[in-house]
């Protein structure tokens, strides 16, 4: 009995334990040895919105060489903007928005 016991305990850990998603694992395999959190909130930061917050995730891997897609940049730039800028994040003019900004702007 006391393993069942136990067997429980580590299955609710699990269920607990949230599972890094893939913007968290890119950035932390590749951009924290050089982008400690002191970066992102230094005063002169580039990334002023959520487009230019893509667009330094966009040129700090390409000039690493990593060549990340369009995908893994728009995941790297969502951890970062979930985890510490909080933009709002937009569409590009003319290509509308989509998922929950899209239904906001739909109800109002």
């Amino acid at each position: 009995m006391p393993a069942a016991i136990a067997l429980a305990g580590l299955a609710a850990h699990a269920q607990t334990t949230p599972v890094p998603g893939r913007g968290e694992l890119l950035y932390t395999t590749h951009c924290i040895a050089c982008h400690t959190s002191e970066m992102h909130w230094r005063n002169n930061r580039r990334a002023r919105d959520w487009e230019s917050l893509k667009a330094q995730v966009r040129f700090w891997q390409g000039n690493t060489g990593l060549q990340w897609g369009e995908a893994d940049i728009t995941e790297v730039a969502g951890y970062l903007n979930d985890t510490i800028y909080r933009y709002p994040r937009t569409a590009p003019a003319g290509l509308g928005l989509s998922g929950p900004a899209q239904r906001i702007s739909a109800a109002r």
